[in-house]
């Protein structure tokens, strides 16, 4: 079994519910996105794929997804929350085009580095954290 529904199946037990086969197919379909997807979006593919899903079913297992860590929630201010794998997957910031909504993900180790800086100067703790930068990508630019 995937460790990705290994980790889910666990936690799902551990509340007491159990890995029904819309949460299976739900996941399963999670698994094969490798992109940052909405709700909406996910819940279309699903239709297409297994026809009628419901819509409580779904967004009540992306909350157990975004809550036993598998997924992460994103509010880049498009009116949705945008998903992407958490578990297994490091550390990473965005960029988001204002104009075509493209979402780029990068890391920078000097960024993290002044980030974790400013917290030991500030005696600050960081439990995480999240950088979003807003703009106009190079396609939007013509360059």
């Amino acid at each position: 079994m995937d460790p990705l529904l290994t980790a889910f199946d666990s936690f799902l037990k551990n509340k007491g519910l159990r890995f029904t086969e819309p949460r299976r197919q739900i996941v399963e379909k999670v698994l094969t996105l490798h992109t940052h997807f909405t709700a909406e979006e996910l819940y279309e593919q699903l239709k297409n794929e297994y026809g009628h899903i419901s819509k409580a079913t779904l967004y009540r297992t992306l909350a157990l997804l975004t809550e036993s860590n598998v997924l992460e929630a994103q509010d880049f201010g498009a009116g949705s929350n945008y998903y992407e794998h958490k578990l297994g997957h490091t550390h990473h910031d965005h960029m988001v085009c204002l104009k075509c909504n493209r979402i780029i993900e990068f890391k920078d180790d000097k960024i993290e580095a002044a980030q974790d800086a400013m917290a030991k100067k500030l005696r600050f703790k960081p439990r995480y954290h999240t950088l979003k930068i807003y703009g106009t990508c190079s396609r939007c630019l013509g360059t």
